[in-house]
């Protein structure tokens, strides 16, 4: 089958995409950072804003190394980058929030954070189970 013989080719291709793929964001991120600190030294101040801004570019390198590291993406990370992105969001753009809004990031970051919590004892279980298998 033909299908059958290129598979092997279509993993390399797929693995080389996915690598540089990983590269481009890693060099993005380090980029991206170099501009903010940038930003700041021209500016002659940090706001907690530019803290949080520089903690996302951290967590995004961290996923990439962390996928280089074991090739598996750990679901938790992006979560995690995404509260403080959304706490980031309510930081900056306070006096332009609604209520209603200011709940929606709210209600948002909980279910993040739980859905954070869940991985993470669903993670435990399965770490768990394995340890007693035979």
């Amino acid at each position: 089958m033909p299908v059958a013989r290129s598979a092997p080719y279509v993993k390399s291709a797929l693995r080389v995409a996915e690598s540089v793929g990983l590269l481009v964001i890693a060099l993005a991120t380090v980029v991206a950072g170099y501009q903010e600190v940038m930003v700041m030294v021209h500016a002659g101040k940090v706001t907690l804003g530019d803290l949080l801004l520089m903690f996302i570019f951290l967590e995004v390198l961290a996923m990439v190394g962390v996928f280089y590291s074991s090739g598996n993406l750990p679901v938790r990370i992006p979560i995690f980058i995404a509260i403080v992105a959304l706490a980031r969001y309510m930081i900056l753009d306070t006096k332009a929030l609604t209520e209603e809004r200011i709940l929606a990031v709210s209600a948002g970051i909980c279910l993040l954070a739980i859905s954070a919590i869940l991985i993470s004892y669903g993670e435990s279980r399965d770490r768990a189970a394995g340890e007693k298998a035979p």
